[in-house]
């Protein structure tokens, strides 16, 4: 095989040796057959795990989201269906271990023995299937290399849990950092073929996983879990599919009993997130009532302070958005001279005068533009 540019210097930082074991590794085939991997965590019929890969479970603070994932090692420990869950691992990937990194020991272990009583298992001896490791003391790179060294040398791992994969690294929005735990996950979960589960919080104010590290589990995950607190009832936390890549499954409901574990609720309704209504189709009031809001200082002096006194006014109304879709707004209103530039200054327009834009009269705003008046 020849090689051209032989003074790279990307080149020189790779013996020919290191390249051609890599290559091997890495080379496709058409000639040559490739397994399907192992089906081995379903909800439903619907596969969310396989070996090899990765899944994660999110939600905010106290949605129940450690209940969940004890349900999720409860089948993989019993091989049977707990709350929706099914698991079916090979007889030499029984193995499962459970990674905290934020909790004491004495909570870790509350956790061990949940699981335990979940899969149907005696909790007052030790399960050869089930390693659980409590690393809150540790720092990042210590946990990552003690992971690296138990995936390593412990045989029959089929499942591994990460209850917290931002403890792997110090800045959750670093995209180089963020970069490198999930190639991290990926070289776990392909080099030594098991499925790894890891745990991460929501944004506080919105659905949105949180930090940049968040934005590359979506991408890269087999299938994202979210487990949302019920808005009908606080006992109650919902569980869909926020990413997946098989069908999607029905969402369903647990609450916790008086065992202090997750049951089904049966014949719950979970909660259709309502349709997402792009901003320029909202009626001519509700843009009014937000761009009073946005302007109620007068005129906006830059871009960037445009767009957030736009994130500002319509979220006052309801519609929370994200900068892409405020950035095409800003360009929508100014196109229909709605908004209007004087150097770097961004104003109401239609009559608003200086004396009344930061009390602009709603009913005149859009004046003929919206057919309003």
């Amino acid at each position: 095989m020849e090689t051209q540019h032989s003074n790279s210097p990307i080149r020189e930082q790779m013996t020919r040796e290191e390249f051609r074991v890599i290559w091997q590794s890495i080379h496709l085939k058409t000639t040559d057959e490739y397994a399907v991997p192992p089906e081995i965590l379903r909800v439903n019929g619907s596969t969310i795990g396989t070996l090899g890969n990765f899944s994660a479970s999110t939600g905010k603070a106290k949605s129940k989201k450690t209940f969940n994932v004890s349900a999720i090692v409860a089948a993989a420990l019993s091989n049977k269906e707990v709350l929706c869950y099914s698991a079916s691992f090979p007889d030499d990937k029984r193995k499962v271990l459970y990674i905290d990194t934020e909790q004491s020991k004495y909570h870790c272990q509350k956790v061990m023995k949940r699981i335990l009583r979940l899969a149907g298992l005696p909790e007052q001896q030790e399960n050869p299937n089930l390693l659980f490791v409590a690393m809150r003391e540790l720092s990042p790179e210590k946990r990552r290399a003690v992971i690296d060294f138990i995936l390593s040398n412990i045989k029959g791992l089929g499942l591994v849990i990460i209850d917290g994969v931002r403890d792997l690294m110090y800045d959750i929005n670093n995209p180089t950092e963020s970069t490198e735990i999930i190639n991290l996950l990926m070289r776990w979960s392909s080099s030594f073929n098991l499925h790894i589960h890891t745990v991460l919080h929501l944004n506080k104010g919105d659905d949105n996983t949180r930090g940049h590290i968040g934005t590359e589990l979506n991408n890269k995950a087999e299938t994202v879990l979210q487990v949302t607190k019920s808005l009908l009832d606080a006992n109650v936390s919902e569980v869909k599919a926020m990413h997946i890549r098989d069908k999607d499954f029905e969402p369903f409901a647990f609450r916790i009993n008086e065992e202090s574990l997750p049951e089904l609720v049966v014949d719950y309704e979970c909660q259709k997130k309502p349709e997402r209504v792009a901003l320029t189709d909202l009626p001519d009031n509700k843009h009014s009532e937000a761009l009073v809001t946005a302007f109620n200082k007068g005129g906006i002096q830059g871009y960037n302070n445009l767009i957030e006194a736009l994130k500002r006014g319509y979220a006052s109304i309801g519609y929370e958005r994200g900068r892409n879709t405020l950035v095409s707004l800003a360009k929508w209103l100014m196109s229909r001279n709605l908004i209007v530039k004087h150097d770097k200054t961004y104003s109401l327009a239609q009559g608003i005068s200086k004396e009344n834009q930061h009390k602009p009269d709603p009913q005149n705003l859009f004046g003929d533009e919206l057919g309003i008046n």
